[in-house]
């Protein structure tokens, strides 16, 4: 049956149609990122700040609900970021003797893909009034954070799978590094919609694109190392300690996010 419907080879194709999926989405989003950073952009000279008077309760206890609503979501990825990191380094050591400990660092990655899959914008079903597709499509911001859900989900389960030994192809090595570059790329143009109009909201924009500037870089070097380690280099056993170091590095600047 299996010959029949053609899924003999499903498995190595897999992991090349979720690596070009990912890739599509990153140069999907990327033009809309744009032309939204420019938008915001195009507001730092108009003096929002000067003619801000006293808000109302009921906004300032949403802007202050929403700041720690965002910072709770990245802390929350940091904290299973850094525990991935930890786990990798652990199993070097104590994996041949304690077998499903490879598993725990996909599980990291599901987790926090799962968890910001749903609760990452609260205004969207479960949580508020709006649609999962009309969130997607009508706000550039919500849709990359489903994208960076998507990735993390796509990492774990490839991971899982490799782990597993059910995925030894090239190409599900390369999963990864690939995937995990095209992520931290898309962080560069991560769009924040805050309030324009809450006090200080240009400087507050401005530490956030910084801050995600960090996560790219961290992501980047994340991607790098772990395919490096991937490779049959004399140096790979470096790569493969480092690989999970700066997994944890980034997920410290998760950890610390602040707005």
């Amino acid at each position: 049956m299996r010959r029949i419907l053609g899924l003999d080879h499903s498995r190595p194709h897999a992991t090349r149609i979720l690596t070009l999926l990912a890739i599509y989405l990153v140069l999907l989003v990327t033009p809309l990122a744009r032309s939204q950073q420019n938008a915001t952009d195009s507001m730092a000279g108009m003096n929002m700040e000067a003619s801000a008077a006293e808000d109302e309760p009921a906004v300032t206890a949403k802007r202050l609900a929403d700041k720690r609503e965002s910072e709770f979501n990245h802390h929350f990825a940091g904290f299973m970021v850094i525990l991935a990191g930890f786990v990798i380094l652990l199993s070097d050591r104590i994996g041949t003797h304690w077998p499903p400990l490879r598993y725990a660092w996909p599980t990291c990655f599901l987790g926090a893909g799962l968890f910001l899959l749903i609760s990452s914008d609260t205004e969207i079903w479960p949580f508020g009034p709006q649609s999962p597709w009309y969130a997607i499509t009508h706000k550039t911001e919500d849709l990359q954070h489903k994208i960076f859900a998507i990735i993390l989900l796509a990492l774990g389960y490839v991971a899982l799978q490799r782990a597993r030994g059910r995925w030894k192809s090239r190409s599900a090595a390369w999963f990864f590094p690939v995937v995990a570059a095209a992520g931290a790329i898309l962080l560069l143009f991560h769009v924040h919609s805050g309030d324009m109009h809450a006090p200080h909201a240009m400087a507050t924009m401005e530490h956030i694109q910084k801050q995600h500037g960090w996560f790219a870089a961290a992501g980047l070097g994340v991607a790098l190392t772990n395919g490096l380690a991937e490779m049959p280099l004399k140096r790979q056993r470096l790569f493969r300690l480092a690989w999970p170091a700066t997994l944890i590095v980034l997920g410290l600047l998760l950890a610390c996010y602040s707005e």
